[in-house]
C-alpha cells in the first residue's frame, strides 16, 4: 500500500515513522524541508510538493491548525488533485466548521474523508500508543485500520459523521486545560501556606487525581519545567476558542472556558509562547505574587 503523510511536526514526524518502520511506502511532504530528513533517513520518499504527497492510495494529514489545512487542501488545491480512490485521514485537532466543510468537499470529489484526532504527546506518538478517535465512511475506515493500528494503542469509533470525532477531541483538551488551570491554582495555594509544591502534586497526582494528565503536568509543574513543550501553550487556547466556537454553534454554555481563555492570554502575554501548557502555573503565581511572598519570607528569616 502506498501511502502519503502531510505535516512533520513532532506529532506527525513520529507518527509517520511508525508507518515507515511497519515497512510500507511512505512518501512525505513538510512545508519546511529540513523536517523531512529523519523520514528520509528512515527510508521514506521526500515529495517537493504536497500533491506528490498524494499519489497514493491513503494520504495521511497532520497540520498545525485550521489556516493550514485550509491552505493546502482548499485553497492549495489538493482535494482536485487526489485520486478519486484515495482516502485522506486527517489528524489535525481543527474547528467543527471546517470538520464539516472538508466532509463536504471530499464528498463532492468523491473522495473518502476520515477525522482521526488523536490524544498523546510526541513521546506517546513516537512508542505507538496514542489513543485515535475515528469517524467517516465505515468502508473508508476498514480500509486504513491497519495504518492506524500501527500508530495508536487503541481506536476510538464514534460513527459515520467526522466532526463527531473533532468535536470529542476538543472537549477532551477543554478538559485537560481545565485540569492544568486548577492545578496550578491549588499548588499555589499551598505554596502560600509554606506546603512544598512537589509534596503537594504527588500526595493529588497518587490518590484523589492519579491519572496521566495530573500526573505528566503536575511534575513539570513542580520542577518550573515548561521547555521544551510536549503540547505548546498556544496551541492549547486555540483549541480552547474552538471548543467555545463549537458551543456557541450549538448554544451550548462553556463559562469555564472563558476563564481558560483569559488564563492562557495572561500566559502568553507573560512570554509563554515557546512553552507548554503546564507553565499556566506561571500566571497563577503571580496573581498571588508567591514570587514576592516568597522573597519577603526568606528576608525576614535571614
Amino acid at each position: 500500500m502506498k501511502v502519503g503523510f502531510i505535516g512533520l511536526g513532532a506529532m506527525g514526524a513520529a507518527m509517520a515513522s511508525n508507518l515507515v518502520a511497519a515497512g510500507y511506502h511512505v512518501t512525505v511532504w513538510n512545508r519546511s524541508e529540513a523536517a523531512t530528513e529523519k523520514l528520509a533517513s528512515l527510508g521514506a520518499k521526500v515529495a517537493s510538493t504536497p500533491d506528490r504527497a498524494a499519489q497514493g492510495d491513503v494520504l495521511h494529514s497532520m497540520l498545525a491548525n485550521d489556516q493550514a489545512v485550509r491552505e493546502v487542501f482548499l485553497d492549495g488545491g489538493l482535494l482536485d488533485a487526489m485520486d478519486p480512490d484515495t482516502v485522506h485521514v486527517n489528524h489535525a485537532t481543527i474547528s467543527v466548521a471546517l470538520a464539516r466543510q472538508l466532509a463536504e468537499e471530499h464528498a463532492k470529489r468523491g473522495l473518502a474523508y476520515v477525522a482521526a484526532p488523536v490524544f498523546g504527546r510526541p513521546d506517546v506518538a513516537a512508542a505507538g500508543k496514542l489513543n485515535m478517535l475515528l469517524a467517516g465512511p465505515h468502508a473508508a475506515i476498514e480500509k486504513v485500520k491497519p495504518l492506524l493500528e500501527k500508530m495508536a494503542g487503541k481506536l476510538w469509533p464514534l460513527g459515520d459523521n467526522p466532526e463527531r470525532a473533532n468535536v470529542v477531541k476538543l472537549a477532551g483538551n477543554f478538559l485537560i486545560v481545565s485540569a492544568i488551570e486548577s492545578l496550578s491554582e491549588a499548588t499555589v495555594l499551598t505554596r502560600a501556606y509554606g506546603v512544598n509544591a512537589a509534596d503537594f502534586i504527588e500526595l493529588m497526582t497518587s490518590t484523589l487525581f492519579a491519572s496521566p494528565v495530573y500526573q505528566i503536568y503536575g511534575r513539570a509543574i513542580a520542577e518550573q519545567r515548561f521547555t521544551p513543550p510536549g503540547f505548546a501553550l498556544p496551541l492549547g487556547l486555540k483549541d480552547v476558542m474552538l471548543a467555545q466556537d463549537a458551543a456557541f454553534s450549538e448554544r451550548v454554555p462553556m463559562p469555564l472556558a472563558g476563564v481558560l481563555r483569559d488564563s492562557l492570554l495572561e500566559a502568553l502575554a507573560d512570554g509563554a509562547e515557546g512553552m507548554d501548557l503546564s507553565a499556566l502555573a506561571r500566571a497563577s503565581e503571580r496573581r498571588a505574587n508567591l514570587s514576592g511572598r516568597e522573597e519577603t519570607s526568606r528576608s525576614i528569616k535571614r
